[in-house]
């Protein structure tokens, strides 16, 4: 399954259904299932004892979404992608979100693939 690594607290976001468009500096021509892998680097804006007190998981896959598109950013998605609008960014919009029992992945950079059920099993 493609995966896409994405930095917390953003990825809970995702996996709670909070935050339905991530942004990203490139564009894809990928649709379908995507797997959401939490990154073990943080957001650098926001203190480390937070995602201690809060849990949050890190290095993990944490839900699986359909990435239904992908286009230029637009100023009113600015809610659902809980980010500021500039130009330059493109929409990755997420549908079909579900939480899945968190799993030990390896991120990488860009989408990459997982073998799902093998990682599960270990």
């Amino acid at each position: 399954m493609k995966a896409l690594s994405i930095r917390q607290p953003w990825a809970s976001l995702i996996a709670i259904g909070k935050k339905t468009i991530e942004t990203r500096t490139w564009p894809t021509n990928y649709r379908g299932k995507l797997l959401i892998v939490s990154s073990k680097i943080i957001d650098k804006n926001i203190p480390y004892r937070h995602f201690l007190e809060l849990g949050l998981p890190l290095g993990k896959a944490i839900a699986i979404v359909e990435l239904v598109d992908c286009r230029p950013m637009r100023k009113p998605d600015e809610i659902r992608a809980m980010c500021n609008f500039y130009f330059g960014l493109y929409a990755w919009e997420l549908e079909n979100i579900k939480r899945i029992k968190p799993f030990s992945v390896k991120g990488k950079l860009g989408l990459y693939e997982v073998d799902v059920e093998a990682e599960q099993a270990k």
